[in-house]
């Protein structure tokens, strides 16, 4: 299993741990996002900016659609299956993708692909739905599930 991590908040005036974790975890601007796999060591990450960021499990379907639009490789070229198969032992971006969503690669794997997707606001009415509450009362912060796909279909 794989999550799906976006910044929803910036880190003006927080903790300095709470900023180094998120600077681990490459999200380093607000509408970035990044994919990790299900590990305890990222779980307390996430646990630790919590108030911060939103994540949830994600599809290969989903994960290939988004590299598609808006994952770069090195020079700010975009992804394609010549780039993935030339970076790495897979052969297309949809093996790739699979391959992220089961837990079996990382962002890694492809040399060159950089490890953070820079996404638009959501768009539509609802927007965020307010980035200082958690995603069980209507808000934007938190664990989502599989909840996830909808606000990257609204973001990509």
């Amino acid at each position: 299993m794989t999550f799906l991590v976006i910044r929803v908040r910036s880190d003006r005036g927080v903790e300095r741990s709470i900023r180094e974790t998120m600077s681990m975890l490459n999200l380093t601007k607000v509408n970035h996002a990044t994919i990790i796999p299900d590990r305890p060591t990222y779980a307390g990450m996430l646990q630790k900016a919590k108030d911060f960021v939103t994540w949830g499990e994600v599809d290969a379907a989903t994960i290939a659609n988004l590299l598609r639009e808006r994952g770069r490789m090195t020079g700010d070229k975009p992804v394609d299956d010549s780039s993935i198969s030339s970076g790495s032992e897979y052969s297309s971006l949809d093996d790739f993708a699979a391959a992220l969503a089961s837990g079996d690669a990382t962002l890694k794997s492809v040399e060159g692909l950089k490890p953070v997707l820079r996404l638009h606001p959501p768009r539509g009415a609802k927007g965020w739905g307010g980035i200082k509450r958690s995603y069980k009362t209507g808000g934007a912060l938190g664990f989502r599930g599989t909840d996830i796909g909808d606000l990257v279909s609204r973001m990509v």
